[in-house]
């Protein structure tokens, strides 16, 4: 794809910039990123601040840490991929891969800066257990929405209001307090767990004697001492122990390791559930991780603006409180906040007040689990097909308009042919079938200089024949998952495809125009995501659903989708569809899949009723042939208002 300046022969990171009442400022995402990129100490990057008003770089300079190279752009200058998406951005060298959204963004400067500096396991250790922190997406993660988007937003929402006369903490706010009260969940919980009663119990008796003084076995210390950087104002806490302890281990090569040493006989005796819980010590539990990267700029500002303007508050916060006064202890990051223009201080916390802030709204986390005790039941599908009948809603599938339409896969380059994703030779024949349906459906809508995205891309399988079939067309993957869009990315390098380009995003951070929406087997909700995209962008729409079962109300969608349905089901209704709309494989009996079948086009009529309201022509088909896999429908759809995009 064709990409206008800045360069793109180098490493690239976009950040937005803010300009209220003639002076500029960094929204909290672009403060995250650089105050990361200070502490890390990572350099690998150009930084390009985005903004139309000139000498934006100028007025944040104490903002922006002096030891990178950074530029400013205009927003109608920044490359193509990285003008699609929602800010942060990081633009790969060549122009062609864009990583966009706070958690991908982040997660790719550590990622890189442990490429390039090998030895930097402090770096390597923000990732996480297994390198999974803040990876599930904003989409199904609860942790990763409140960190990524709840808090941000919370705070930015304060701060334009600071001096509101009715204070209320924000939900989001409210949530990360409670959740710093939660007992930590972590790999090897039980080890630990019963170092902490051993200590428990040795603080308790000293001087007791051993339940075993003829097995007389080597004991852990009642706490490690601290050593290395930072270590002795850590220390120092009101609270210790062996989460202190696991903590200080992570931080410093230099800390004293836990012990490793066998506990003694009563203790190894104790049941798991009668074990002590572990306390927080920072924002996922025992180790300092990049979420707590990302809070500590927002929680900041929140606690300076509530320290000038309702000191009193601060009381209801005595958790955020000690988070925040432990992560301003830690190496780098008194650096890394001086070098962003980051004003860390010490909170001072007012006598009890004669009232409370209000109780914000029941939190995100609340509401969910209330969806989900909706969730169990028992029961078939039938009650609810006779109720649909009852009112004159079957399932209706639109004949296919080229059933026999089929790529010519043999003289395709070994790289178009989904056999090179490694799979078995049967499922890459099937791949095929399914390929050849949704190919055959985009080339009728299509046409030269339309845009083609493809959603929830996976390896690229689609996204790659689309690029190499239609070269008159601009075609993007979309995908959150890195391991697999680099696959894609390598493949297409070996087709030497110009008309592609891809982006590791969640779907709500794309934001492009588009013509063309298609998706080969949207899991759950992810059906509901593109089609909601497609919508808003007025764009045609091939899509094959896939996992009904995990289909639930969600903050942005709420089900059955359509007013017909919903006037006929209820939500436990329209789930018992979805359920058995995911009975349809090949090994059950025939009159079961039949009636997943049945289910599965019910739920795909919802959906299509739901598009038409916005002025939508929607067919449901059958993939041909109908074996080429279980879940083988096809939502087809085109805006009535679009002549450019017609079947």
């Amino acid at each position: 794809m064709k990409h206008p300046d800045p360069k793109t022969d180098e490493a690239s990171i976009f950040l937005e910039v803010s300009w209220d009442n003639g002076a500029a400022s960094l929204p909290l995402h672009s403060s995250i990123t650089l105050f990361l990129l200070s502490y890390t100490e990572c350099t690998s990057f150009h930084v390009y601040l985005v903004s139309d008003h000139p000498e934006s770089l100028q007025a944040l300079s104490n903002m922006v840490p002096k030891s990178l190279d950074v530029s400013e752009v205009k927003r109608g200058e920044v490359p193509a991929l990285v003008g699609a998406c929602r800010l942060p951005a990081v633009l790969d060298a060549g122009g062609g891969f864009c990583r966009a959204g706070l958690a991908v963004v982040l997660r790719h400067i550590i990622q890189r800066t442990c490429q390039v500096q090998p030895g930097r396991t402090d770096v390597a250790s923000l990732l996480g257990f297994k390198n999974t922190c803040l990876k599930a997406c904003a989409e199904v993660s609860q942790w990763t929405r409140l960190c990524e988007l709840g808090i941000p937003s919370a705070v930015e929402e304060h701060l334009r209001s600071p001096t509101e006369k009715h204070l209320q903490l924000p939900a989001a706010i409210f949530h990360l307090e409670q959740r710093l009260g939660e007992p930590v969940r972590v790999h090897n919980d039980d080890k630990i767990r019963r170092q902490k009663l051993q200590q428990q119990r040795n603080k308790s008796s000293p001087q007791s004697e051993d339940p075993n003084p003829g097995k007389r076995e080597k004991t852990f210390p009642s706490e490690p001492e601290p050593q290395g950087p930072g270590a002795e104002a850590l220390s120092a806490e009101p609270y210790g122990g062996v989460e202190l302890s696991a903590a200080l281990a992570k931080l410093s090569v230099d800390a004293a390791p836990l012990s490793s040493a066998r506990e003694r006989s009563d203790i190894r005796k104790v049941k798991t559930t009668e074990l002590p819980a572990l306390e927080h010590v920072f924002a996922e539990g025992l180790y300092f991780t990049l979420t707590d990267v990302v809070l500590l700029p927002c929680i900041n500002q929140y606690l300076s603006s509530l320290q000038q303007h309702a000191p009193h508050a601060l009381t209801f916060l005595p958790l955020l409180l000690r988070w925040y006064k432990r992560v301003q202890e830690l190496p780098g990051v008194c650096r890394a906040a001086e070098d962003c223009g980051i004003a860390l201080f010490s909170p001072e916390v007012s006598g009890s007040c004669s009232h409370q802030p209000k109780s914000p709204q029941t939190c995100e986390a609340e509401q969910e689990k209330s969806r989900a005790s909706q969730e169990h039941f028992v029961g078939g599908p039938r009650p609810t097909l006779t109720k649909l009948q009852e009112n004159g809603i079957e399932a209706i599938f639109s004949p296919h308009p080229c059933p026999s339409w089929t790529l010519h896969w043999e003289s395709l380059p070994a790289a178009v042919n989904p056999t090179e994703g490694k799979m078995s030779d049967t499922r890459a024949m099937r791949k095929r079938q399914q390929l050849n349906n949704l190919i055959a459906m985009v080339t009728e809508l299509a046409h030269p200089g339309h845009t083609i995205v493809d959603f929830c891309s996976g390896g690229g399988h689609v996204g790659i024949v689309l690029a190499h079939t239609l070269p008159e067309c601009q075609v993007i993957l979309i995908e959150n998952k890195e391991e697999s869009l680099v696959r894609a990315k390598d493949r297409s390098s070996q087709l030497g495809l110009k008309n592609i380009g891809f982006i590791q995003a969640n779907l709500d951070y794309f934001t492009g125009a588009f013509q063309i929406g298609v998706a080969l087997h949207a899991c759950g909700v992810a059906t509901d995501m593109v089609l909601d995209r497609c919508v808003q962008a007025r764009a045609g729409f091939v899509i094959s659903p896939c996992c009904y079962g995990f289909i639930q109300n969600t903050l942005k969608f709420s089900f059955p989708r359509s007013k017909k349905f919903a006037e006929t089901l209820t939500y436990k209704e329209h789930m018992i569809l979805c359920r058995f709309a995911d009975q349809t494989a090949v090994q059950l009996p025939p009159e079961r899949r039949l009636i997943g079948k049945r289910c599965m086009g019910l739920v795909d009529l919802d959906r299509g009723w739901a598009a038409e309201t916005h002025g939508y022509s929607v067919r449901v088909m059958t993939m041909e042939p109908e074996s080429c896999s279980p879940k083988n429908n096809m939502l087809v759809g085109v805006p009535a208002d679009n002549d450019k995009i017609q079947l």
